[in-house]
């Protein structure tokens, strides 16, 4: 059984006391507030955070975050990533749970052949999750402020995080094999159209979140360049 699945393509920046009005002033809606509940899960060894694997479970449904296949055309010259494409993280997203107990089995499978994989899961309860020696190494919840910028179709998401972080999120989501290209220069746009410069990454939440509160995970997660 195959799944459809989708890539999100996503640029942080940080904000500041101005954001809310330059986001009114380029013509954004915002379309409400929520506040989301977030824990994330992985083996005591980091088997699938050290692969750039996200298991998360939010709003009580379950969520892996992984690299997508090689983007064609988010490269220049000589193999270096276009400035879009730096400046972004894409990721591709399955949301369906036999998908994801699928996916952890066969990483944690091809790491150590003795440990107990077995596939036959119950989807109503949590059992999976130890049968697989999964625990919540993150957890904690933020205030999503979320707009639209339609001339983009793009959306904007001002996020304050309870452990004392605020970032900015311009985001696009594509079917998987959709054009990253294209997403990658609407977002170049926005980010135009926010008056954002510079020309490294902003912190996402996960990252501050390790380097405060487990920084042997944080050191791993650096030394294989996922974060």
């Amino acid at each position: 059984m195959s799944f459809q699945m989708s890539v999100e393509v996503e640029r942080k920046f940080l904000c500041n006391a101005d954001t809310l009005k330059t986001l009114e002033e380029i013509g954004a809606v915002c379309v409400g507030q929520q506040q989301i509940h977030d824990q994330y899960f992985d083996t005591p060894q980091f088997d699938l955070t050290l692969r750039n694997m996200w298991l998360r479970k939010r709003k009580g449904c379950w969520e892996l975050k992984c690299p997508p296949a090689a983007v064609s055309g988010t490269e220049e010259k000589g193999g270096e990533q276009s400035g879009a494409a730096a400046m972004c993280t894409c990721y591709k997203e399955i949301t369906s749970l036999p998908e994801i107990q699928l996916r952890v089995t066969e990483v944690i499978r091809n790491l150590c052949e003795n440990r107990d994989t077995e596939t036959g899961f119950s989807y109503q309860d949590e059992s999976w999750l130890s049968k697989m020696n999964l625990v919540c190494f993150a957890e904690f919840t933020t205030v999503r402020q979320s707009f639209n910028l339609e001339e983009e179709g793009v959306k904007i998401d001002l996020d304050q995080a309870d452990f004392g972080y605020h970032v900015g999120e311009v985001e696009m989501v594509i079917p998987e094999g959709g054009d990253v290209q294209a997403a990658l220069e609407r977002i170049d746009r926005t980010a135009g159209k926010l008056g954002l410069t510079g020309d490294q990454r902003v912190e996402g939440k996960m990252s501050v979140y390790l380097k405060k509160n487990h920084p042997e995970h944080y050191t791993k997660l650096l030394s294989v360049h996922v974060l």
